[in-house]
């Protein structure tokens, strides 16, 4: 018996890679975190799989259902949201299976920030603009920020920003990091990228907060901030540049691959 953590993507229910597609099909217990994972991906599990949704259960309910299904063999998948990398709340239930010698394996998704580039249509790093991108978060009721990673801090990077779970502190993102980024950098609200109902709020430090006033949004939305949102005037990559060698061409203009 394994437990399978699969990144379910970010809400689209084909932005799921074929490894985590292939072990949903497999499974017959499912644990999805049904207030963020889309039921559509719940096509692909066995139909007579035991569903069960973690939106409304505590951290040791979850672990009852890892070693129940443990002590009858049965292998689990367990959904979460977007890419497990980042704030899924993996590490506690790994640290219980651990505890209890349940095995288990990772399979990555597709991570939200990538989804909000890909609806922004726009690459975060940008050459001489922008090189690094920080993902962070703002502090909420669920965990604390430890003192060294004040969103001020990562601003003195000029990095593009991916800032999780801040929709409700854009006037105080806003407050910080103008004086880093100015009020005229670009920055941008995705909310529910990839789903049905994505909806994409442009603009720049100096408005965002007002366009995000005027049409109100709850949760389940990514702020990016950073000057490569918008970079138009920017030296090109000199990964193709025909006098650019490397192993695969040679320079001087000779055929890549050659």
């Amino acid at each position: 018996m394994t437990v399978h953590f699969i990144g379910a993507g970010p809400g689209a229910g084909d932005l799921i890679t074929v490894r985590g597609r292939d072990l949903l099909s497999r499974c017959p217990v499912c644990l999805y975190a049904g207030s963020i994972v889309s039921r559509e991906l719940l096509a692909h599990c066995p139909k007579d799989a035991r569903i069960i949704d973690t939106a409304p259960m505590t951290l040791d309910q979850i672990e009852i259902e890892f070693v129940s299904a443990h002590a009858a063999g049965l292998d689990v998948s367990r959904l979460h949201s977007g890419d497990l990398s980042v704030y899924s709340a993996l590490a506690e239930q790994l640290r219980r299976l651990k505890r209890r010698a349940i095995p288990y394996t990772l399979t990555p998704g597709v991570p939200a920030f990538a989804a909000t580039a890909a609806a922004l249509g726009c690459e975060l790093t940008v050459p001489e603009v922008a090189q690094s991108v920080v993902l962070t978060r703002m502090p909420g009721r669920a965990s604390r920020m430890p003192e060294s990673e004040r969103l001020a801090t990562f601003a003195q990077t000029r990095a593009t920003l991916a800032i999780h779970l801040a929709i409700s502190a854009i006037d105080a993102i806003v407050t910080e990091l103008i004086p880093y980024y100015g009020a005229d950098c670009p920055a941008a609200v995705v909310v529910r990228a990839s789903w049905p109902e994505e909806r994409v709020l442009r603009g720049t430090l100096g408005n965002i907060a007002a366009l995000v006033s005027a049409e109100p949004i709850e949760r389940t939305a990514l702020v990016l901030v950073g000057r490569a949102l918008a970079a138009e005037d920017f030296r090109e990559s000199a990964l193709y540049d025909p006098s650019y060698r490397r192993r695969f061409r040679e320079g001087n203009g000779a055929r890549e691959g050659t």
